[in-house]
């Protein structure tokens, strides 16, 4: 069958996710190609990479290891089901990654996405305490401003509004954490602010009001991404971690951005030295070349499933392409490729270049606070009256008009480039952001 040529180019078929659609299909922002730290527009532009795509791309586009790793996979093995059979390249794969964790979260569930990896790590938390004979600990606690995905877990325990304000009812006994952005005390802070281990204390007042035996985990970023880059006041996670500890109840750390080298270290669990008992994970893991996610879990409460479970099955829950060949195989490149490069400590040794260079940029219009970790940053915008996020958009598409790929989210400006990025290159996206920003009011 021969494909209709007038259909070819139709931008209205596909209806794309957390986009204006409308706006987008006015004007397209169209990528053909990408290697190293820039992209290739249609029209033959080229645009720095100052997203890693989408907090994902942390080794940067194209890396020949990794094409390699899934052209050869997908020549041997194109798909292998994950349910009763298993294939080496996953249990090698888990392996690995348990390896980059600390203490003894080393048992790993892959999934296929962060919603999912989030999603699995709620239905484990509460079917673990069920094993325990605690199955009065059903009730889950997110934070303001969390994003934990777009699964109905994930939105439930997540705290940004409009991802849950279209969508009903979300699951029941679930409650919130205060966020810790404190502007008033913390503006322009470089690394973790000095105030806010406080904000941690509200737990103990929504253990008291619930009853801790109801109550089976608590899911926080260790550093919030996706809601614009909110820094974890020293000492708080180390309170959280003492509460739950308190309590019986399970911390699960939401890494599907920090992880795989962000802030400098594996993940942020290694770099605060704060253990929880989960982590989510994707992006990194496989460079974004492939989707996959991920759950490490503590191995203590694998064992539980083990011991305890009266059914062959001690889980019932998985994917269809839960390790999928292509994905593991793209995942053991990436790992390999961060070791091979020293990716990690990379991004640590260009941290002080980094806050140096968006901190320079305290004076430009518009700019009510700069925030950064690792390789990370976020730079605050007032917001235009009656007009919340317009500015920060209208740099969105001004930077990206300019040759620079950000990420707006509100009146934020989110910076997480590839850790493969060169100062000379953290110099053009400072010139381009203090152009754009002049140039809107």
């Amino acid at each position: 069958m021969s494909v209709d040529s007038r259909r070819v180019n139709d931008l209205e078929s596909y209806w794309m996710p957390f986009t204006a659609n409308r706006q987008f299909k006015a004007a397209p922002r169209m990528l053909v190609a990408a290697k190293g730290m820039h992209y290739t527009t249609h029209d033959g532009r080229t645009v720095l990479d100052g997203t890693a795509g989408l907090w994902c791309v942390n080794a940067g586009h194209g890396r020949e290891p990794i094409v390699e790793a899934i052209r050869r996979q997908a020549g041997v093995m194109d798909f292998a089901p994950p349910f009763q059979v298993g294939h080496p390249q996953a249990f090698e794969l888990a392996s690995k990654v348990g390896d980059l964790l600390p203490g003894d979260l080393n048992r790993v569930f892959f999934t296929n996405s962060g919603s999912e990896a989030v999603d699995t790590a709620l239905k484990i938390a509460i079917a673990y305490h069920r094993m325990r004979g605690e199955a009065s600990r059903t009730r889950l606690i997110g934070r303001e401003r969390g994003y934990h995905g777009v699964g109905f877990g994930g939105i439930s325990v997540g705290g940004i509004s409009p991802n849950r304000k279209h969508f009903g009812a979300m699951l029941p006994g679930v409650d919130h954490l205060p966020h810790t952005h404190d502007p008033m005390r913390n503006a322009f802070t470089r690394g973790q602010p000095e105030h806010g281990a406080d904000k941690a204390d509200a737990l103990e007042a929504i253990i008291a009001l619930h009853d801790p035996s109801t109550i089976a985990a608590v899911i926080v970023e260790p550093m919030a991404g996706s809601t614009g880059v909110l820094i974890p006041p020293r000492g708080y996670l180390e309170r959280l971690r003492a509460i739950c500890d308190r309590h019986g109840i399970l911390l699960i750390f939401d890494e599907v951005i920090t992880g795989f080298g962000r802030l400098g270290s594996a993940f942020a669990t290694n770099l605060f030295g704060v253990v929880p008992d989960m982590v989510t994970m994707a992006k990194g893991l496989t460079n974004g070349a492939v989707p996959m996610g991920a759950v490490a879990v503590r191995q203590g409460i694998y064992d539980t499933f083990m011991d305890k479970s009266e059914t062959p099955i001690e889980l019932f829950h998985g994917y269809t392409y839960s390790a999928h060949p292509l994905a593991c195989a793209a995942g053991m490149a990436t790992l390999e490729l961060y070791e091979r490069e020293g990716l990690f400590a990379r991004a640590a040794e260009l941290s002080p270049a980094w806050e140096a260079m968006v901190h320079g940029l305290r004076n430009l219009p518009h700019v009510t606070d700069i925030r950064n970790l690792g390789l990370v940053a976020g730079i605050e915008l007032e917001p235009r009256s009656g007009a919340p996020g317009a500015r920060a958009f209208e740099a969105f598409t001004k930077a990206y008009e300019a040759g620079l790929l950000i990420r707006v989210t509100g009146d934020i400006i989110a910076l997480s480039p590839p850790l493969i990025i060169e100062t000379a290159q953290m110099d053009e996206i400072a010139e381009t952001l203090i152009s754009v920003l002049r140039s809107i009011d």
